[in-house]
């Protein structure tokens, strides 16, 4: 049961990490005009991409300094999700499983 609900967390962090990956592809082609937002289902997987991201992103957006037109919070976000998400993950797993706590 614990090892499946840790499988369960880390795949839908690489979910997660996939859907900032697509909405910062979204966003960039939209603002050049490569996709059509008039139409109704690229607007909707806009839509869908951007609530799903927004509330990690925004955040993060907060804490970073205005770069002008570059939004690097997508990478800030993957990086953290990466290095801290995902490490902090296996460590409490593998303190439930063996009993031994450490940091990585």
């Amino acid at each position: 049961m614990i090892p499946a609900l840790f499988q369960l967390l880390n795949a839908i962090i690489g979910l997660f990490v996939w859907a900032l990956i697509l909405s910062a592809i979204f966003s960039t082609l939209a603002s050049f005009g490569v996709l059509d937002t008039r139409n109704r289902l690229v607007w909707t997987i806009g839509d869908f991409l951007t609530r799903v991201t927004e509330p990690i992103l925004r955040p993060i957006r907060n804490v970073l300094p205005n770069f002008g037109n570059i939004d690097i919070s997508p990478i800030v976000a993957i990086l953290l999700l990466q290095y801290v998400a995902r490490p902090l993950l296996a460590t409490i797993f593998t303190g439930i499983v063996t009993g031994v706590w450490t940091l990585m």
